[in-house]
């Protein structure tokens, strides 16, 4: 029996890679994006020796016309057809709007919300034609709250997510924005952000996160977060002032 196909952007670390180990092991063969081809090499060895299933590397950078385009054709491929997407790749900019340059913030909401549009676009074809696909949008409880361009960019996100399956989930293409909190991985250290003063309560392990997205993604709910912790400071946000919310969360993922 054919295998389904995953392809994971950002697969190389953080929640990016723990989704190609539980994809693999659920014997999915995975298509892993990133920048970094040794890293990309590197994962895939072991992914193919952990799960014995195919691993494509599709190197792309996902802030050019020309990585996105190449990751498109991919998805986009009726031969070789993509039963998931994960859209993982991105990352935050550490100064305030005004320190930043238009250039920086361009380029921030570019991988955060244009390209993970462009490629929904590219695969929802091919799975509408099928009857099935799954396609998970790592958002980020920030869409919740007023923080910077970050948390907007990820609840255009969640927005677009909740209207994707909307539309499409009556047709077999279930997709869900995950919107986890703090979680234990390098997304922290590579913007150079101190974590120090986040309680410890407040970390969530990737494992858990990647399960719990999955699980809600395959029961057909547009919006997943992760732990009952969360989706109570998530309600609650909704209570009170912009302010108090944004105070609360102003370092979150």
């Amino acid at each position: 029996m054919e295998r389904p196909t995953a392809l994971i952007t950002g697969a190389t670390s953080g929640l990016g890679a723990e989704f190609a180990q539980q994809l693999g092991r659920t014997q999915h063969d995975l298509v892993l994006v990133a920048r970094d081809v040794t890293r990309l090499e590197a994962k895939a060895v072991r992914l193919r020796a952990d799960f014995g299933v195919h691993v494509e590397v599709l190197p792309a950078d996902l802030l050019t016309d020309d990585g996105v385009a190449s990751v498109s054709a991919r998805l986009a491929d009726p031969a070789r057809g993509v039963s998931v997407l994960v859209n993982n790749a991105g990352f935050s900019l550490v100064k305030a709007f005004e320190n930043n340059s238009v250039e920086e913030e361009t380029a921030h909401l570019r991988l955060l919300a244009r390209t993970p549009m462009q490629l929904t676009h590219a695969a929802l074809p091919g799975m509408l034609a099928r009857g099935h696909g799954r396609i998970i949008n790592v958002s980020s409880v920030s869409a919740f709250i007023p923080r910077g361009t970050y948390g907007a960019a990820k609840a255009w996100l969640t927005s677009f997510s909740r209207f994707a399956n909307l539309r499409y989930g009556p047709k077999g293409v279930a997709v869900t924005a995950l919107c986890p909190g703090f979680v234990h991985t390098e997304f922290h250290q590579r913007m150079g952000a101190s974590m120090d003063a986040v309680p410890s309560w407040l970390w969530l392990d990737p494992e858990r996160v990647v399960r719990e997205g999955l699980a809600d993604n395959a029961a057909g709910k547009s919006v997943s977060i992760p732990s009952k912790r969360y989706a109570t400071l998530v309600a609650l946000s909704r209570l009170v002032p912009d302010r108090l919310a944004a105070a609360a969360g102003n370092r979150g993922r």
